[in-house]
């Protein structure tokens, strides 16, 4: 596998040996001081251009990156399925090389650059053959620290952490696996991850970033509540699955109290108590039954 030293001498060497690049920059993990170095970190990269016509109507500049295993076209996926990309302000190959490494590589004409250069703070600038990228700081992820909630995004999450949950266990007693997997995911895990993000941005001054799709909660959170976590993920079998819901509910709970007592939001006790003895009801409920709860007579 080639190395770092190696892979930017290639990236930038591809850069000023061809006219058609006028500048070069990095962004992504790898400006990053705060994430941990491994091999598998892409090198995201742009090459600020002429032009980008010549480069997509003849690929063989490729090559110079060394032998693909494969490589994506993401804007000619997009406008092939109808939506609208302008090829002609940038253009992007995803690259993946048989040595392992992998290049995200965008084309970005002059015009497009200057329109988003300084809008990320995690860019560093490599090379600048007629100083056109403009002056900026040294990278840095504050951008992507967690942010402090509202009350009305606290309140938001919550209601919907608790009134989803129908849906999931509604799912669960069809005996729709799929419905009721994807429901827990997109909406009972998304209010969950909102949820353990805030708590640990009020523990460390919000001053950290959790990482894409919360890749670093392990990293922040204390073993006990990382292996509640953990156990908030099952298999296709439903008595695991219940046992995954539940334990999601009780770290919800333990981190929404933390949250709202810090930010004296108020946290829905009542449809807490409502939703999980709702929860158990369905949980025992029979499959050939008529009404969820008894009537008073």
């Amino acid at each position: 596998m080639r190395s770092n030293q190696e892979m930017f001498d290639l990236i930038v060497g591809v850069a000023k040996n061809d006219d058609r690049i006028r500048a070069a920059y990095m962004n992504g993990s790898r400006t990053n001081p705060n994430v941990p170095k491994d091999i598998f970190q892409d090198y995201d990269i742009v090459f600020v251009v002429t032009e980008t016509a010549s480069f997509i109507i003849d690929e063989n500049w490729i090559s110079l990156f060394g032998e693909l295993i494969m490589k994506q076209e993401p804007d000619k996926m997009d406008q092939l399925i109808g939506m609208e990309r302008d090829f002609e302000r940038s253009y992007t190959y995803l690259m993946l090389f048989k040595d392992g490494n992998r290049i995200d590589l965008q084309l970005q004409t002059i015009e497009a650059m200057h329109e988003g250069y300084e809008n990320d703070k995690l860019t560093l600038p490599l090379l600048d053959k007629d100083k056109i990228l403009p002056l900026i700081d040294n990278p840095t992820d504050s951008d992507y620290h967690v942010k402090r909630p509202t009350e009305a995004m606290f309140n938001s999450c919550t209601n919907e952490f608790w009134w989803c949950l129908q849906n999931v266990v509604k799912g669960i007693w069809r005996d729709e696996l799929p419905y009721a997997k994807l429901m827990f995911e997109y909406t009972t895990r998304a209010s969950l991850d909102d949820m353990v993000s805030w708590w640990i941005g009020l523990h460390n001054n919000f001053e950290v970033s959790t990482g894409k799709m919360g890749k670093y909660f392990k990293k922040y959170l204390p073993e006990s509540y990382w292996e509640m976590y953990k156990r908030t993920y099952s298999d296709s079998n439903y008595d695991n699955f219940w046992v995954a819901i539940l334990a999601t509910c009780d770290l919800f709970r333990n981190l929404s109290k933390d949250v709202s007592e810090y930010f004296t939001f108020i946290y829905p006790v009542v449809d807490d108590v409502n939703m999980t003895e709702y929860l158990h009801r369905v949980r025992n409920l029979p499959r050939e039954t008529k009404q969820i709860f008894k009537q008073n007579t």
